[in-house]
């Protein structure tokens, strides 16, 4: 006999659809469950759980996961539902939680072989994880256990080399992406200090690094930030944060990338100061979205067939420092830092933004998860 008690999704849902018109009341509103991560020193109070109705705009909070402090990036284990979670700190830690319900249990808690860490990347048979140091400028592989998902070793730590122009910025490196390439060859990542892609040579059992490589030269001084791949072709766009664009690159099957255009993310005529932050791609590959960090904006651009960009829209983004982009059920969620809140846009037939919904409160948000 099935369980036909209500749980909290099936109560939200129901008490979303009670507000709408019965002739869209039909079936209860599809909750999202996600969960928002940040800076504790920016009123954080660790990991937020979060309930979100795409159909309405609606959220509902829950008490925050205070064994994850400052964790300003998460991944998810597809199969084995576990959260990678990074703690930004001098001495850098990645957490495992498992969610059960509303609670968050911690099963592991390694050290991320560096200082920062800002981001991790799993491998598609999730046997590693990868971490981004932002302070001490490397990366580290975990190994992981591929039944349990648990780290089995300790992280190996490879550091980046090189500066760029930026003397405030570019003293020294400053990884902040990581991501494996489709053949499981190589690990990729982006440094804002190095104005570099490295490419990590990968063992066979793909948890080990060897030889690193320049895969990408970004142009000088501009801070390049993060990665996103298009869903079909061979094809990424950089995001960089010193000098705010977006660069169209050709993947080769070396791990090397070329650049095929550059864009801007600032509106025309915008004359203060802004660091370009995220940068997001909805699933069928139409269009491209960028944020504004000081200009607190979001860029949009038309993705064409070939995976050239056309810029359609500058819309602002319901709040302050949008550090985090998430497209979700045809919805952009936008991450704003410093307003502490997650700001949702209906994303219409042609791409553009809408505000829609209310926005959930978030200090210190720097990162929305699925959870």
């Amino acid at each position: 006999m099935s369980d036909a008690r209500p749980t909290r999704r099936t109560l939200l849902g129901a008490a979303a659809a009670a507000a709408l018109p019965s002739s869209v009341m039909a079936a209860p509103a599809a909750t999202r469950a996600l969960y928002a991560g940040g800076y504790d020193k920016e009123g954080g109070a660790g990991l937020l759980p979060l309930d979100y109705v795409p159909a309405t705009g609606a959220w509902r909070a829950y008490a925050p996961v205070a064994a994850a402090p400052d964790a300003s990036w998460g991944v998810r284990h597809p199969d084995l539902g576990l959260h990678y979670l990074v703690q930004e700190g001098s001495a850098g830690k990645v957490a495992v939680f498992r969610r059960r319900g509303d609670a968050w249990q911690r099963l592991a808690l390694v050290g991320s072989g560096g200082a920062d860490p800002c981001h991790l990347a799993l491998s598609a048979d999730g046997g590693a994880l990868a971490v981004a140091n932002y302070s001490s400028g490397s990366v580290a592989l975990i190994p992981l256990d591929r039944r349990t998902g648990l780290p089995r070793a300790a992280a190996q730590v490879v550091a980046h080399r090189g500066r760029g122009p930026d003397a405030e910025r570019q003293a020294a490196p400053h990884a902040h992406w990581v991501g494996f390439s489709p053949d499981r060859r190589w690990l990729w990542s982006v440094d804002l200090g190095a104005d570099t892609i490295f490419a990590h040579r990968l063992d066979a059992a793909g948890t080990r690094l060897g030889e690193t490589r320049a895969a990408y030269r970004a142009v000088a001084g501009s801070g390049p930030r993060h990665l996103a791949f298009h869903p079909r072709l061979p094809l990424a766009y950089l995001v960089a944060e010193l000098d705010n664009s977006v660069t169209v690159l050709r993947r080769g099957a070396d791990a090397r990338f070329t650049a095929l255009a550059r864009h801007a993310t600032l509106p025309t005529g915008f004359a203060g100061k802004s660091s370009a932050g995220a940068i997001a791609i909805d699933p069928r590959g139409r269009w491209l979205y960028a944020s504004n960090r000081g200009a607190d904006s979001v860029a949009v651009y038309a993705i064409a067939a070939d995976g050239a960009l056309a810029p359609t829209q500058h819309v602002a983004c319901g709040g302050r420092w949008p550090r985090h982009l998430r497209v979700l059920d045809g919805r952009l969620l936008v991450a704003n830092e410093r307003s502490g809140t997650i700001d949702g846009f209906r994303i219409g037939t042609d791409g553009r933004l809408a505000p829609f919904g209310t926005a959930a409160r978030a200090p210190g948000v720097a990162f929305v998860g699925e959870a």
